[in-house]
């Protein structure tokens, strides 16, 4: 069976382990990978596609602030709580809207100096 086609136009950078980072409401989310045109996040419950948001990360990575538009939303499982409660676990595609010079560079920055493994582009 071939292997599926790899859909990014630009390769992806995984940065360590799922680093923690925010979105602008607050929401905690994960970092799965990061190119000039988007990020994966991994979080809690569902992110809605087309909803504009902001993905914020930390001094350690620049200490950006990049408009995006949740591309893709895809529910991988549940994370269990003491007391039986439980949540869906999701993560979500983004893809960042104009960004302006400034942000531009940051980020080219924060993707040739970070500790990453590439991962290839279509």
């Amino acid at each position: 069976m071939p292997e599926p086609r790899e859909r990014r136009a630009v390769p992806r950078t995984t940065v360590g382990r799922h680093l923690p980072v925010r979105l602008r409401d607050g929401r905690a989310v994960r970092l799965v990978d990061l190119s000039g045109d988007g990020a994966q996040v991994e979080h809690l419950d569902f992110l809605r596609p087309a909803a504009p948001c902001y993905l914020e990360l930390p001094a350690p990575l620049g200490a950006l602030l990049l408009p995006a538009q949740v591309i893709w939303c895809s529910v991988i499982g549940r994370k269990r709580y003491p007391g039986d409660e439980s949540r869906l676990v999701a993560r979500s595609g983004l893809r960042f809207g104009p960004l302006t010079v400034a942000q531009h560079t940051a980020l080219a920055w924060l993707l040739s100096t970070c500790p990453t493994q590439q991962q290839p582009a279509a």
